[in-house]
């Protein structure tokens, strides 16, 4: 069902029509819709990154002569091969008074920058980093807020040619020495503490312990959020010299800022896979597939101006931090938010939209879902009069809040739910300005993207569930693993399903006109007697509860079968009596397949979930099956796990 669709006005002042418009003069060519152009850029791999570069109006210092040189295997592709560039250089394109930063720490903070300002902190950090001895190739790492200091720490790192990763502050010190301690970071900033839920967390003597674990650290900034005094630094090792950020960005007159010229595929970020199944993957993204991947997603696929005032919850833990500070390379305003979600009964953020005139909002399908069962209507406590799009990701938005968004946010705007991952920095599957959005369903596949859906023999299908593949190389693709000279961490991660053929590891179905629905990770399949029921399935129907709140499905190996077991969260007050239990079912059964019911339903008091706020199954299913859940860091809420050890109601 076609829930929206962009006006003839909109089509035509679309930045992606303006690019396709100039594909067709340059190579005279006539493309019959948009999925004509999708296959296209395909088709010619070379013609559509060689127009991208030129039209987002890529900075490097050294031209290319290349776009794309295959090797015998995906892994071995390089892109771009003789350029030279710098990616802060990019994010940095413009040095005036409009607002580069606003942020929000829940209700206790605000500060702004302008490019200008933002400029100036960049060179005073980049300066003192130098003056530490950082250089190309070396890591500097943050456990920082969502604030403009870590935005500022990024850009100054990257501009050494220097690598950044960071996760946020609330990760205790086992999860950052297991993250952090493999790469061996020269410098860490980090932060004496943050606010979630209108409470103050001290994480002064969890910095401490870190630069204590971690030997490579010679030097540790502090980032003063929560406290303004000297007393805030924590313990050090005597061979570690200890810094404050502010004095090192506001020390007279910026110095001049200069862009170290590296490689397509030097390094740029370290992100880590969620850990949950053993000590976490560090996984290297580079500074050219880097930028081109977000510059094509924030110019083509959401249609990204300066004008535009974009904000993604989120924090500097999940790759949509990233993501999300690319916007700076369009000389937008980027807003950041720290905190809770749900604070002011879920208002916060549409209190945000509405008093700084977001344009742009990203959320995570769990917050919809949840603002969706306390039944807020920002169309009607708020105003929304200038947001043109929602963007979804973290996990499947179900239909039913695509007709939540519509009816009680707001009737006109794009509502872009949103797919890709850690893995490659980005998105597979995207929003479009000029498409229509049906129900339930993702837009399109990624521009330059051969993704695919795959049967079990390796077949492309369509209309059919089956595996999310990339069968062509793509310039955001991990440069390589840390700590994997031959490779072969890499190649099992995504390559050992298919041939010379990019798995992803979701559970998906492919339309005709280009459209995707996703039904949970594959990993997660339930298959009850041989029948493969994606989780999203079922936790799509639950959206029809109202008392359930929060849910965990998982595939119990049970007398020779996989039985499906339920755990809910329920509202306050909610108990699941006989007729709740028969309404779950009911509901289920009829919404879906009787197939889909579950055998057991079980209430409990939590849902453990990842930091990026996905629900963690592998850890329940590990829970029920007796087995060891390896890197609880990885879970916001480790002590939720409690909760599934040794229940009588799945023991029978």
């Amino acid at each position: 069902m076609k829930l929206w669709e962009p006006s003839a006005d909109q089509i035509k002042d679309a930045q992606i029509t303006a690019f396709i418009k100039r594909i067709e003069q340059q190579f005279s060519l006539q493309f019959d819709d948009f999925q004509s152009f999708y296959d296209w850029t395909i088709r010619e791999p070379d013609h559509f990154w060689e127009a991208l570069w030129d039209f987002c109006g890529i900075i490097s210092s050294e031209p290319y002569s290349r776009v794309l040189e295959k090797g015998g295997e995906m892994v071995e592709a390089k892109w771009f091969p003789e350029a030279r560039l710098n990616f802060a250089e990019n994010l940095l394109r413009y040095n005036d008074q409009q607002t580069a930063i606003v942020f929000w720490g829940e209700d206790k903070a605000r500060q702004t920058l302008s490019y200008a300002q933002l400029h100036q902190k960049v060179a005073w950090l980049a300066k003192a980093l130098k003056d530490m001895g950082v250089g190309i190739g070396d890591r500097v790492v943050g456990m920082l807020p969502n604030m403009p200091e870590a935005v500022v720490a990024m850009l100054a790192t990257s501009s050494l040619g220097a690598v950044w990763s960071s996760c946020s502050p609330d990760f205790g010190t086992e999860g950052v020495v297991d993250r952090f301690g493999q790469i061996e970071p020269k410098v860490f900033l980090g932060t004496d503490g943050y606010h979630h839920k209108g409470v103050v967390y001290d994480t002064v003597g969890t910095v401490g312990e870190i630069v204590g674990q971690i030997p490579s650290i010679e030097h540790f900034i502090l980032c003063r959020y929560v406290n303004a005094t000297e007393q805030s630094m924590p313990a050090l090792r005597d061979n570690v010299s200890a810094h404050v950020l502010h004095t090192l960005v506001e020390a007279g007159p910026p110095p001049p800022l200069s862009f170290a010229q590296v490689p397509f595929d030097h390094p740029l970020y370290v992100m880590f896979s969620s850990g949950t199944t053993g000590k976490p993957k560090c996984i290297v993204h580079g500074v050219g597939g880097t930028l081109i991947e977000h510059l094509k997603e924030h110019i083509l696929h959401t249609d990204l101006r300066r004008e535009d005032k974009i904000l993604y919850t989120t924090t500097c833990g999940w790759m949509m931090w990233n993501w999300l500070v690319s916007g700076l390379a369009t000389g937008a305003t980027i807003m950041l938010y720290d905190g809770a979600p749900t604070l002011k009964k879920g208002k916060i953020l549409f209190d945000m939209v509405d008093e700084e005139e977001i344009t742009v909002f990203g959320t995570s399908a769990a917050y919809l879902s949840a603002i969706n069962k306390i039944r807020l209507r920002p169309s009607k406590t708020h105003q929304l009069k200038n947001l043109r799009a929602i963007l979804s990701t973290g996990s499947s938005l179900v239909p039913e809040n695509f007709d939540y968004v519509y009816e009680h946010v707001k009737k006109d705007l794009l509502l872009a739910s949103i797919s890709g991952g850690t893995d490659l920095i980005g998105c597979f599957v995207l929003g479009c300005p000029v498409l229509p959005v049906y129900r339930g369903e993702l837009q399109t596949r990624s521009l330059g993207y051969a993704v695919e859906v795959f049967d079990d023999e390796g077949k492309s299908v369509v209309d059919n569930k089956g595996e999310l593949v990339c069968t062509q190389p793509f310039p955001s693709m991990p440069i390589c693993f840390w700590n994997d000279p031959d490779g072969m961490k890499y190649r099992n991660a995504y390559f050992s399903r298919f041939e010379n053929v990019w798995h992803h590891g979701d559970y998906v179905m492919v339309n005709e006109k280009g459209g995707m629905i996703f039904f949970g990770r594959s990993d997660t399949v339930l298959n009850p007697s041989g029948i493969r029921i994606g989780t999203a399935e079922i936790y799509r129907q639950l959206e029809l509860v109202d008392e359930v709140i929060g849910s965990v499905v998982v595939g119990q190996e049970w007398k020779g079968d996989t039985r499906v077991v339920l755990f809910v969260k329920l509202a306050d007050g909610c108990e699941l009596t006989p007729e709740l239990h028969l309404r779950i079912c009911t509901t289920i059964g009829t919404k879906a397949t009787p197939r889909h019911v579950p055998k057991k339903i079980v209430q409990v008091a939590d849902i453990p979930v990842t930091r990026s706020g996905k629900v963690s199954e592998l850890a329940v299913k590990d829970i029920i099956h007796g087995r060891p859940v390896q890197q609880t860091e990885a879970l916001a809420n480790p002590e939720s796990l409690d909760e599934f050890r040794n229940r009588p109601e799945v023991q029978s």
